[in-house]
């Protein structure tokens, strides 16, 4: 009998087994997650800022923040308005001609306006000293600008307009 050969054969068999029940033991969790930002720490501070003057609610739905938690990241709804704040500036911001063409104002504060191919929309703050995205799920999109106006105030009181 080969022992070193058995040694390795069980303990394969016993990693396999071992990965398979962390596979199937491990929670599903049917909430959204999100890509968190990685702003710099001027940014990371007037985010916490916003953060703790986010809304319980966004047009009629409850917080439901997405994982991983941060003060970065925020939720509502299922499927879930998705806030993150910190985000680099879009490359089409740069463009003048597509930011007025795709640009909205809601109650005092700029956004650039995207449609994805998904469906769904991306809403990002202009003139602000971090800029904040939202994202509109296709599930949400028909409600228009509506989640806009819940974040305006926060936004107004928490971001100094500005160039980010």
């Amino acid at each position: 009998m080969n022992i070193p050969r058995l040694r390795r054969r069980l303990l394969m068999g016993t990693s396999a087994l071992a990965l398979l029940i962390t596979t199937a033991c491990s929670s599903t969790d049917d909430g959204a997650s999100v890509a968190v930002p990685s702003p710099d720490a001027k940014a990371a501070g007037l985010c916490r800022d916003l953060h703790a003057q986010l809304p319980r609610e966004v047009d009629g739905l409850e917080r439901t923040d997405p994982a991983p938690k941060s003060d970065l990241t925020a939720g509502w709804g299922d499927p879930a308005i998705i806030l993150r704040c910190g985000v680099p500036r879009p490359p089409e911001m740069i463009d003048p001609d597509y930011a007025a063409k795709n640009g909205v104002k809601v109650n005092g504060v700029a956004w650039l306006l995207q449609k994805r191919d998904d469906g769904s929309y991306t809403f990002t703050t202009g003139a602000r000293l971090a800029y904040v995205e939202v994202t509109l799920p296709e599930e949400r999109a028909g409600d228009g600008l509506g989640p806009l106006t819940d974040f305006a105030a926060p936004v107004k009181k928490t971001i100094p307009t500005g160039i980010a």
